[in-house]
């Protein structure tokens, strides 16, 4: 009988490509998701992806009752959790809702995880953990540090996960370092949607290669990188799935917990991107240069090679397949009426 894992936030961008590349795997799966930052036919996609019914709880990751009564509904073996805010400007702005919905959130989830006996849980961290640095690739044991509200909440995280690991060896836990997810399902039915202007590279040229946004400007173009813009690691949605499988493989495979970078190990630039999306889209898309941005590297990516020899993971897809599966995915979009 297949395994059952409960995936939270398992609606949004990264967990439903997680969700069907954790069906692909041969894993039952449960959807923890309240839906601030999903769209609300997400189940209804990934159903017509996997072809079969997808069990979903619309539930707050800080609510205790309601989560709890999750894990009673199903026989959940192992966790995979997303369920958290994200944006680095809106947590500037917002901190105590970072902190509650981040930290509060797993500290909810741990504790309902720990009444059901569940002990195995791969965890969203960010490679925000890291301190600013020119050494590259950065590798895991690099220096640990944060410049927002939003990398401190995953620093947080990854604390209170070792010192819970510390407290009962039954726990294991994966932790996974990530830059950039960028692109969408092949199939273009679910892809990265936000309603807002774009805090990240790949949707904000996507609104440009729609029409919603007019440019793409390009924050300095004198850095010391092979075109003179900056560098930094994207990993294709698809890829970064598969890894959060491979990490829940290694749980129950060992019952040895890891903390290791995902990513492509070689970075791209703001040019290459751009670049890789008009070809996709098939025109030149407009953009203008302004001045740098204080506070920017010139290049920023990780060492993913620990991933590779820990979880088998490399990845499959370039800057082009990024690039030509968010087209699809959001030129499709446009052909649909919004809800």
């Amino acid at each position: 009988m297949a395994q059952t894992i409960l995936l939270t936030g398992g609606a949004g961008y990264i967990g439903s490509h997680t969700y069907v590349a954790l069906k692909r795997a041969g894993y039952d799966v449960v959807i923890l998701d309240n839906f601030s930052n999903a769209r609300k036919d997400v189940p209804e996609r990934l159903e017509l992806i996997t072809g079969d019914p997808v069990k979903w709880h619309r539930c707050n990751i800080l609510d205790a009752d309601a989560v709890a009564q999750v894990f009673a509904s199903h026989a959940i073996s192992a966790v995979v959790h997303f369920a958290a805010k994200k944006a680095v400007g809106e947590s500037v702005r917002l901190p105590l809702d970072y902190i509650e919905a981040n930290c509060s959130g797993l500290v909810v989830l741990l504790k309902a995880m720990q009444a059901a006996g569940v002990w195995r849980l791969v965890f969203s961290s960010s490679a925000t953990v890291y301190a600013e640095t020119e050494a590259l690739p950065i590798a895991e044991d690099a220096p640990l540090s944060f410049t927002s509200p939003y990398a401190y909440t995953k620093l947080m995280g990854e604390q209170i996960l070792a010192q819970v690991a510390a407290s009962d060896p039954r726990w294991t836990f994966g932790v996974l370092r990530y830059f950039n997810p960028a692109g969408a399902h092949a199939s273009g039915l679910i892809g990265e949607d936000p309603r807002d202007i774009p805090n990240n590279l790949m949707p904000y040229i996507a609104k440009v290669a729609v029409g919603d946004l007019p440019a793409l400007t390009i924050f300095g173009n004198d850095y010391p990188t092979p075109d003179g813009t900056g560098v930094r690691d994207y990993v294709h949605v698809e890829d970064l799935a598969r890894g959060h499988v491979l990490s829940l493989n290694a749980l129950f495979a060992e019952g040895i917990g890891h903390t290791v970078n995902l990513g492509t190990g070689v970075g791209y630039s703001v040019l290459d991107m751009l670049n890789a999306y008009s070809r996709a889209c098939g025109r030149d898309l407009p953009r203008a240069f302004g001045p740098r941005r204080s506070g920017d590297l010139a290049a920023y990516y990780g060492d993913p090679r620990l991933a590779e020899s820990r979880l088998g993971f490399r990845v499959e897809l370039g800057l082009d397949d990024m690039c030509a599966s968010s087209w699809k995915w959001i030129s499709r979009r446009r052909n649909m009426a919004e809800e």
